[in-house]
């Protein structure tokens, strides 16, 4: 089951690392008063992200089971950061068809598609290093 949300985790970090590259490409972190999302928050999901997936491969390498905790430990935060931007995109995404007045924000740009995918493989990843940490599967 480690290797499993190992797999769903580095398939969340491309789908994150796609919207991030939009957001930086569209001008997300040199203009922050045309973006919804905060420039802390982005960068604080992808830096504890990041950390959670290292300390979950150096979790499956040596085996130690207060590791797995504590890649579910950074997740959560990351997760309750990737909620509160999904919060604040989703009104920019519903107003694509009402027309916005004033600058276009860079997260206008996200592919639905992704955004639904890393959503969906996030969570995912959340359930599956919560059972292995957990010992649900065994190893």
């Amino acid at each position: 089951m480690g290797i499993a949300a190992l797999v769903l985790w580095l398939l969340t970090a491309a789908g994150g690392f796609v919207l991030l590259g939009t957001w930086i490409a569209k001008g997300g972190a040199r203009d922050s008063e045309s973006s919804h999302l905060p420039v802390p928050v982005v960068f604080g999901h992808f830096l504890l992200a990041v950390a959670g997936l290292v300390v979950w491969i150096v979790y499956l390498v040596v085996d130690n089971d207060a590791l797995a905790w504590v890649a579910f430990g950074l997740l959560v935060p990351v997760a309750l950061l990737g909620f509160v931007m999904l919060a604040r995109w989703l009104p920019v995404y519903r107003s694509r068809t009402t027309g916005l007045v004033g600058k276009t924000p860079p997260e206008r740009h996200f592919p639905v598609a992704i955004v639904g995918g890393h959503g969906v493989f996030a969570v995912a990843t959340l359930v599956l290093v919560l059972l292995t940490a957990l010992g649900v599967g065994g190893s």
